[in-house]
């Protein structure tokens, strides 16, 4: 059975963003950094808070992405989730690529990539 939870994420600058963001995923996501156990398929409320931004992001989504702790290549443990095709989803999305704009087609490495 799928579980929810609700998750806290503050990402302060640039480099953190892009290397948080699942640009692959479709309608865009956001890998976060936990040891809490999920499995594929949970539903998730992301709470985002995003640089220059005064309010948090409301995010629906679910979890399309695990990396467990111990993985190979020394990543970080976390789960990557799927903007919901929501207007919460698409809009957050929208000011996440507007913040990358200049780094969306980078060779650097991500949190999953």
């Amino acid at each position: 059975m799928a579980q929810q939870g609700i998750l806290s994420l503050t990402i302060n600058d640039k480099p953190s963003l892009y290397s948080a963001y699942m640009p692959f995923v479709n309608g865009g996501g956001l890998f976060v950094q936990s040891t809490k156990r999920f499995n594929l398929g949970d539903e998730v409320f992301l709470l985002l808070t995003l640089m220059d931004l005064e309010e948090r992001l409301p995010i629906p989504g679910k979890v399309v992405w695990i990396t467990p702790p111990g993985s190979q290549g020394n990543r970080r443990p976390g789960i990557g989730v799927q903007f919901a095709d929501t207007p919460d989803g698409a809009h957050a999305r929208t000011i996440i690529e507007s913040h990358l704009a200049n780094l969306m087609k980078s060779d650097k490495k991500t949190y999953t990539m």
